[in-house]
Order: structure tokens, then C-alpha cells, then sequence
């Protein structure tokens, strides 16, 4: 963001990411470039669920870290000596996973002697865009922007005037966008986690097949989710009351609501574009991989929209990477060293 290479000090972060059920670490150069970015996925063992058990998260978290972060340093042909600072995901997130990856960032930065930078995973998002894989991901956006964090457990639209400074516009009064996803893909039958799944399943349907609702929330930059959810489940019981999913119109469901979101965050994002005048557009979140709403982003902004690549739109460490970086180059943090403690329900 901003003319970043040419002003700032050039600098390798390692970042380090277990806020939920993705175990990551990665190396970032200069803020924008990815030395290296591995992700150990819990997915499958979470699946049965349904959801993330956190218990299992946090013992996956420790058996497979060290290896993890091993290999983010040998993918990026660096020893530890050759890094500048660590970034580590402070919060929000899971208590027991966070503090897997805040505890072995603090023994590598205690045994290294490396400055140590706790990072706001939604944060992190925000930075997301900005970092491409192998070489910079395109020009760099221009403040202030308007950044929407679409993710399992976060809605929210949140104006960047400059580096590291935010205000929250708004966010989910309930069901975040990813979390909708991920229930009424349960409703319907399908596999998790239910935004890829919805999103295959809506490419043979009809998104105007089923009218339902919209909340706009007038007057507000929030967010709610929670009654379509509803919505979707009283359908359901009209069209198959014994709640079979093979007696159900699926891909015609799975179309409607997913065009019902996506016709939220576009028109919300879009309004707020409208009111506030920023210059750029950017969309993060593991909900950002969804076509739909990147299309749509696309076509109905009239200004630049910036998202991330594709395999940083879910929880990872180059985007964690990414945040360390300006706050080691810029000065601005108050949260760096070894006494700090996790924040599950840290506030960005």
C-alpha cells in the first residue's frame, strides 16, 4: 500500500498464524512479497463436525508448528539469523490455538533476539491483498480505502486512511457471511466447509429462483445474516418437511442465498464507497475466494478492487507477515514483545 519499496526499508518478516484450525508460516519481504507461504489445513478432521473443534485444533496446532514454520524458512532459502522481525496472530481467535503460535513465536524471538510484533488477524486480512505469491501482487492501493473482511466469523467494513489506521464503519449483528455459508450448507446437505460448497452447487441453480430476504439495516454499515439463514430453513421445511436433502431443489437454494449475500456486501460496500469517497476498493476473507462476489465486486464498483490471490483468502501467515511489516518499518505499535499475552476477542 502506497509507494511502499520506495520509502520504507527493505525487511523479511517471518509470520506466524494459528488463530483457528490453519497452522502457517511465511516469509515476507518489504510487505508485498511472499518468500514463502505454507498452510497445514485441519479441514478434513473438522469435517465430521461440522464445524472446528477447538480442542483438536489447538493439539494439531502443536504436533505439526515446528515443522511449519521449518518450512516457511527453507522455502524462502533463509535462516532465522537472515530475518528482520516475527509477526504472530495475537487474536482474535480460538484461546487455545492462538497461544500455540504466540508461544513459539516468543521462543524463537527469545532465542534469536528478534523483535516481536502481535498482529490483529483482522489486520492481517486488511494486508492480505496486498502480498502476491512469488512476485508482488499488482499496484498498491491508495488511502483511504474501504476494506470488506468477509470471513467465517467476520463481517465488517472498516475505512483505511492511512497505514495501521482504521475505523471500523461496521460489521454482523449475528451470523458473520462465512458462518451463513457454513449452516446453510449443513441445511442442505452439503460437505464442509459450505462456501466452496454452496459456490459448486449454485452453478447449475437459478439465483432468482427463491426470493429471499435482504437485510439492509438502513441507516447502518452493519450487517445481518441470521434471518436469511432462517429464510433458507423455512423453505426447506415447506419443500421437503421430513428435512430430506435429496428431496430438495439445491442448486436453485444454494444460488438464491448465495446471490442474497452477495447483493448485501456489494450494495453496502458500495454505499459506503459512495459516502465516505475512497479511492479504492478492498475485499478479504476467506468468504473473498467466492466467484460471485468477486465478479460482482468487479463490475458494479466504479473504482480499483483489490483481492487477495486465491490461496491467501483464507486464514494464513503471509498476510500476518505482511502487518508485522509495517509495524516494524513504521514504528507505530504498541503491542511488541515477550510479555504479551493472547486476545481471543481483540478488536481491530
Amino acid at each position: 500500500m502506497g509507494k511502499t519499496r520506495n520509502t520504507l526499508r527493505v525487511a523479511r518478516i517471518l509470520g506466524i498464524e494459528t488463530s483457528c484450525d490453519e497452522t502457517a508460516a511465511a516469509v515476507v519481504e518489504d510487505g508485498r512479497l511472499a518468500l514463502s507461504n505454507v498452510v497445514a489445513s485441519q479441514a478434513e478432521m473438522h469435517a465430521k463436525y461440522g464445524g472446528v473443534f477447538p480442542e483438536i485444533a489447538s493439539r494439531q496446532h502443536i504436533k505439526v508448528i515446528d515443522s511449519v514454520v521449518s518450512e516457511a524458512l527453507s522455502q524462502a532459502h533463509l535462516e532465522l539469523s537472515d530475518i528482520d522481525a516475527i509477526a504472530v496472530t495475537r487474536g482474535p481467535g480460538l484461546p487455545g490455538s492462538l497461544v500455540v503460535g504466540l508461544n513459539m513465536a516468543k521462543g524463537l524471538a527469545l532465542g534469536s533476539n528478534k523483535p516481536l510484533y502481535g498482529i490483529n488477524h483482522l489486520e492481517g486480512h486488511l494486508y492480505s491483498a496486498c502480498v502476491g505469491l512469488g512476485e508482488v501482487n499488482g499496484d498498491a492501493p491508495q488511502f483511504p480505502l474501504l476494506a470488506l473482511i468477509v470471513s467465517g466469523g467476520h463481517t465488517e467494513l472498516v475505512l483505511m486512511k492511512d497505514h495501521l489506521r482504521y475505523e471500523r464503519l461496521g460489521g454482523t449483528l449475528d451470523d458473520a457471511a462465512g458462518e451463513a455459508f457454513d449452516k446453510v450448507a449443513r441445511l442442505l446437505g452439503l460437505a464442509y466447509p459450505g462456501g466452496p460448497s454452496i459456490q459448486k452447487a449454485a452453478e447449475s441453480g437459478n439465483p432468482a429462483a427463491f426470493g429471499l430476504p435482504r437485510a439492509w439495516l438502513p441507516g447502518t454499515w452493519d450487517f445481518s445474516f441470521s434471518g436469511l439463514k432462517t429464510a433458507v430453513l423455512h423453505q426447506i421445511r415447506a419443500l421437503a418437511p421430513d428435512e430430506d436433502p435429496a428431496k430438495l431443489p439445491t442448486a436453485d437454494l444454494a444460488a438464491s442465498f448465495q446471490e442474497a449475500v452477495v447483493d448485501v456486501l456489494v450494495g453496502k460496500t458500495r454505499k459506503a464507497l459512495e459516502e465516505f469517497g475512497a479511492k479504492e476498493v478492498l475485499v478479504a476473507g476467506g468468504v473473498s475466494a467466492n466467484k460471485a462476489l468477486r465478479m460482482r465486486m468487479q463490475t458494479d464498483l466504479e473504482v480499483p478492487v483489490h483481492v487477495p490471490p486465491m490461496a491467501l483468502c483464507t486464514d494464513n501467515a503471509a498476510m500476518i507477515a505482511a502487518a508485522g511489516y509495517f509495524r516494524h518499518s513504521l514504528k507505530r505499535t504498541p503491542f511488541r514483545g515477550l510479555e504479551m499475552d493472547i486476545e481471543p476477542g481483540w478488536a481491530l
